[in-house]
């Protein structure tokens, strides 16, 4: 299993040897520090714990440090579940372990949409356009029946809309640049420009 860290640059197109135009996301991917492996007898599953991105030193408190070890100014630290890894603390994992034409899942937070209607939060489709329905065209209609007189558990209403983890499959690397650390993948990737993304295949 390959894995790495990374931040969403910005949206752009590439062309493919056919000329036509491939849409990417531009991610800043590594290099990646492993800071603790976990196992089975000690903590209860398998996994390796990664870190990205450096801070200032002053920001390090003494238990980061302690943990850290040889790489103290990491800013982010994920884990990554892995059978059997075959890595040591402090290896580094870089960019090249991609190439071209590989699937990746990419995780990460998309936007964040504020307090949202029911239309443009779970999709429905208003009330009718009739007489006697002023300003009624966005709204949810009824929320319950007269049994059991209060509102279902998990009821679609209006609220904060994204924000969320999210998570999308299969994507194509589609150019992997070594020397700027820098992926393209194929289509779009949750979350704002410089959010930060979990990358694996």
């Amino acid at each position: 299993m390959k894995f790495i860290l990374g931040k969403k640059l910005e949206s752009a197109q590439i062309f493919g040897q056919e000329g036509k135009i491939i849409p990417v996301t531009l991610v800043l991917a590594g290099p990646c520090f492993v800071t603790q492996i976990k196992n089975k007898e000690k903590d209860g599953y398998q996994a390796v714990q990664i870190g990205f991105f450096e801070k200032k030193e002053k920001k390090t408190n003494k238990p980061e440090r302690g943990h850290l070890g040889k790489n103290p100014n990491l800013r982010y630290l994920r884990e990554f579940r892995a059978e059997n890894p075959e890595m040591k603390l402090g290896d580094e994992i870089k960019i090249d372990i991609f190439k071209e034409g590989d699937k990746v899942k990419v995780s990460g937070t998309s936007k964040g949409k504020g307090f949202q209607g029911v239309v443009k939060r779970h999709g429905f489709g208003g009330g009718p356009k009739s007489h006697g329905q002023k300003h009624r065209l966005r709204a949810p209609g009824s929320i319950g029946a007269t049994f059991p007189e209060r509102v279902p558990k998990g009821r679609r209403m209006a609220g904060r809309m994204g924000g969320e983890r999210t998570t999308i499959k299969n994507l194509e690397i589609v150019k992997v640049d070594v020397e700027e650390n820098i992926l393209a993948i194929k289509g779009a990737i949750p979350g704002n420009r410089g959010a930060l993304l979990e990358i694996s295949g």
